[in-house]
């Protein structure tokens, strides 16, 4: 069974699912065991807010945690045996890439296999194969292959919750030289509202409170404060388009797709006056995941049968497809 992972700061996604990437960590049983993995005599509660940012995902045992999770979630999605084998698929970003490939891989594959854990009180006992990873971005032209049909350079931008990763491709393949990765992501922008809202009104708005109205849906909060959420995100994206011009895009003269949790927010607030070349929005969160599973599957011969997505031709790069 091939399973593709984003591991985001601030989500977690497969092909089926999303969840926050926060997780706490008890001695005994907590309040729920919704989405808690029980593993090595503890209980990790996750999908709860977010973690505190850090510089190396590997510093910490929360990211194989929510690997776990993941992997528990998405066999339970697709009916699968609670004891089997699993091929993961994931990805970093292509500014990194060489660099933090192998420990990430070594992270995912650290334990004994199989390895056996709880997920919601049920038993798992799961042998991890192999790791494959692949860059954040260009994984999603695997199920998008059209966007970049007949265009000599497209810039990608992946506007995650931490950082937004810069990517240009020239006749469909990375250049390499243009990868950018900016500290500008959707964690900011929220932070920023947030205390906008209490500079203006006092009030003290969360987290999902904020991203219900960046994401353009209603929810019961007072019209003023409404008002200097949406400016915020008006404000973020001109930042973004002025960062990603600073640079050396200019999105003006070549077409941009955008893509991760904040392209919702990029895509509501740019206006005519930004005066884009062409902008395209991929608005589903999970379409990295879905990227990294169908890549591997084309690597490994093509998925497991019931799978609903075929496999699609992917440009390769040079290094970007090695362990």
């Amino acid at each position: 069974m091939n399973i593709g992972i984003d591991h985001g700061y601030y989500a977690i996604k497969t092909r089926h699912l999303s969840f926050p990437a926060g997780i706490t960590e008890y001695s005994h049983e907590p309040y729920t065991l919704q989405n808690t993995p029980e593993y090595g005599g503890k209980y990790f509660v996750c999908g709860t807010g977010r973690q505190p940012i850090l510089r190396n995902k590997m510093e910490n045992d929360n990211y194989y945690l929510l690997t776990l999770a993941a992997i528990a979630g998405e066999i339970r999605h697709q009916g699968e045996n609670t004891t089997c084998s699993v091929r993961l698929a994931a990805g970093l970003p292509l500014a990194g890439f060489g660099r933090e490939k192998k420990p990430f891989r070594e992270y995912l594959l650290r334990s004994p296999q199989p390895v056996s854990f709880k997920f919601e009180g049920v038993p798992y006992k799961i042998t991890i194969e192999d790791v494959k990873l692949f860059p954040q971005g260009y994984s999603a032209i695997a199920i998008y292959p059209e966007l970049i049909r007949n265009e000599p350079s497209v810039l990608l931008m992946d506007i995650g919750g931490w950082t937004v990763d810069l990517m240009r491709l020239d006749n469909g393949v990375p250049n390499a030289s243009t990868c950018r990765s900016l500290e500008f992501g959707m964690i900011r922008c929220i932070d920023e509202a947030k205390e906008q809202v209490r500079r203006d009104t006092g009030l003290s708005v969360t987290d999902a409170q904020v991203e219900q109205i960046l994401a353009g849906r209603d929810c019961n909060m007072d019209k003023t404060v409404k008002g200097i959420i949406q400016r915020q995100g008006r404000i973020y994206t001109r930042r973004l388009i002025s960062a990603v011009l600073e640079s050396g895009f200019d999105l003006k003269a070549i077409p941009v797709i955008m893509l991760g949790g904040g392209a919702t927010v990029v895509k509501g607030s740019v206006s005519e006056q930004d005066g884009l070349c062409q902008a395209f929005t991929l608005l589903d969160d999970k379409v990295n995941a879905e990227g990294f599973e169908r890549i591997l599957g084309q690597y490994s011969g093509g998925v497991r049968q019931g799978c609903d997505k075929v496999p699609v031709f992917f440009p390769s790069t040079s290094g970007i497809n090695d362990r």
